[in-house]
């Protein structure tokens, strides 16, 4: 029992310092994933560590364990209703509500109809889905006639995005931000009663031994999207699979030089992949947003099939409240370099991704 504690203990110590190492290879990257993992299995690898025969070191290796527990620990705590923040009320002068569903489908899953009764029966104001290719448009044409505002990328690369609206869509956009087949959706909307906002979808690749080697073109995608951000003048929420996780050093500097919030501060994870294991469970669909947009409600809805669960939201947009500018963090000029550079880092990068894949 004892060797078996202690290869526990140096597997969840190489876990967590593996992303202290800013290398973009996927090994040092992917860790970053499973934090709230290896948390509980650091808190059950010290709980287990009092059934062993506790030998004089004992308390050396219970003591890195309760160092590593408090370290991920204090990063984690911001991502749950214990870490206060504060609470606003909607306003006469306020948008109405608006809601949204985020929905990675997944191109394999057939499971069209599913999808189509979520929508259904939470009606959001606009959706959008990753993943979706041909065979996903056609099943979508039903929803066509509820949601007369459409953009639509459609790819058979696994990076193809659908974004439908009931909400007037002044304008859309298709971007190339790094390659040539990973497209984010840049929508321009005005409700009914003269409040316009911006809405970003993205989904860049992630690193991983399957797919990309380094998180070049995703972070560099990311930052990108934030450098386009910052020359808006409308309220801005960018949603998507982001394939990063919120606490990531490149999520941080999207946080910072993009001028936006992250929701999920005070509020929960949002798990949301891999929809089938609730134990292996990663928040890897993001969100963030301006200051003058509020949110009342952040969560993620039930599997329709797809290896990722949707992501619903309900928010308005208040011009007059200025409760939340105190949450926005600058980058540093340091910081601003390091984007540029990370730009510029994945548009060099080749993904050499085929134009069609098929799931075998």
């Amino acid at each position: 029992m004892w060797t078996a504690y202690l290869i526990l203990t140096g597997l969840l110590l190489v876990l967590t310092l593996l992303p202290k190492i800013q290398h973009s290879h996927w090994i040092f990257r992917t860790p970053e994933f499973g934090k709230i993992q290896i948390t509980i299995f650091i808190l059950l690898t010290f709980i287990f560590g009092f059934f062993t025969d506790r030998p004089g070191s004992f308390w050396y290796y219970q003591a890195l364990l309760m160092i590593m527990f408090i370290h991920h620990g204090v990063i984690l705590i911001k991502y749950t209703p214990l870490y206060p923040i504060k609470k606003h009320f909607h306003h006469e002068k306020a948008s109405r509500k608006l809601k949204f569903i985020s929905a990675n489908v997944y191109q394999f899953n057939t499971d069209y109809n599913r999808f189509i009764q979520l929508i259904n029966t939470c009606k959001p104001d606009f959706f959008l889905t990753m993943e979706s290719n041909g065979d996903w448009e056609q099943a979508l044409r039903k929803l066509e006639e509820q949601y007369p505002y459409q953009h639509k990328v459609t790819l058979e690369n696994t990076y193809g995005m659908h974004f439908y609206s009931r909400v007037k869509l002044e304008s859309a956009k298709t971007h190339f931000f790094v390659a040539d087949d990973i497209p984010s959706i840049e929508a321009h909307l005005e409700t009914e009663n003269g409040f316009r906002f911006v809405f970003f979808g993205v989904h860049p690749p992630p690193p991983s031994p399957t797919e990309e080697e380094t998180s070049k073109e995703r972070d560099g995608d990311l930052l990108s999207t934030a450098k386009r951000v910052t020359e808006l003048k409308d309220p801005v929420i960018v949603v998507g699979d982001f394939n990063n996780v919120a606490w990531s050093k490149s999520s941080i500097l999207f946080r910072k030089t993009s001028h936006l919030i992250d929701p999920r501060i005070g509020r929960s994870f949002v798990s949301t992949f891999h929809a089938r294991y609730k134990l292996l469970r990663f928040p890897i669909d993001l969100m963030f947003h301006s200051e003058n947009i509020f949110i009342e409600e952040l969560k993620t809805l039930g599997n329709f099939g797809s290896d990722h669960l949707p992501v619903y939201c309900e928010f308005y947009i208040d011009h007059e409240n200025h409760e939340q500018e105190e949450r926005i963090d600058g980058a540093t000029r340091e910081e601003k370099a390091e984007a540029e550079e990370m730009i510029r880092e994945g548009k060099e990068e080749d993904g050499e991704r085929d134009e069609v894949v098929t799931e075998d």
